[in-house]
């Protein structure tokens, strides 16, 4: 394990603590697996707006396996993407009903098997579900692990299985929530408050554009 690596996370810890957060508001396994299906392209805030109003519509995964593709469709239509959303929510259910007998698989290619469901979700629901030590690979997570230098992939897959062999376990799920924390707080796109950053003195990107910017004071 590198020495950089760990003092992240040390200061990941010591700003954020070390307790498990999930964004997305549910009650059940299934609840959150159709708000993470609908979380792709939009906000966790925008999702948890639509599903207060759309668990109480559907109230099963029955429920979900039989909707009407296109009420469904404008009942989470301010999420994006809509008519794929609903048709995967539809094709899942209608599997998690008659296969798995309204019980959420808990292993990678169960879920993965599922329609609209990709790592990246199935790792959500493994680690805040079944308390599987899971690397979640969002936006958040690929922007600022490359800012890092914990990884150079662009590929999801492949960041995943770098931050598995370069983050401890027990920081896994961890590390997901606390840099969404960070990405939507200080880390921004396309706007960062690098100045404000506690992890500037670890951060390779920071010292690359404080270089940079003395060199361009220099010119000048």
């Amino acid at each position: 394990m590198k020495k950089r690596t760990l003092e992240i996370l040390a200061a990941l810890d010591a700003e954020y603590g070390t307790e498990y957060k999930c964004y997305l508001n549910h009650e059940n396994a299934w609840q959150l697996l159709i708000a993470t299906m609908l979380s792709a392209q939009c906000t966790d805030a925008r999702v948890n707006i639509v599903t207060e109003d759309l668990f109480k519509k559907y109230t099963s995964i029955q429920a979900f396996a039989e909707a009407d593709l296109k009420e469904l469709e404008q009942d989470i239509k301010p999420t994006g993407f809509y008519h794929n959303k609903a048709k995967n929510i539809i094709s899942c259910c209608k599997d998690l009903h008659n296969i798995y007998h309204d019980e959420v698989p808990s292993t990678i290619e169960e879920l993965t098997g599922l329609a609209g469901v990709g790592r990246k979700t199935a790792n959500v629901i493994r680690g805040n579900i079944f308390h599987e030590p899971s690397v979640v690979v969002d936006t958040h997570v690929k922007r600022i692990s490359k800012k890092l230098g914990l990884t150079k992939e662009d590929d999801p897959v492949k960041i995943e299985f770098e931050l598995m062999k370069e983050l401890p376990k027990d920081h896994w799920i961890l590390y997901n929530i606390h840099i969404i924390r960070l990405g939507r707080t200080i880390c921004k796109a396309p706007t960062p408050k690098c100045e404000e950053c506690f992890l500037q003195h670890l951060c390779p990107e920071y010292t690359r554009l404080q270089k940079s910017a003395a060199k361009k004071a220099k010119k000048k």
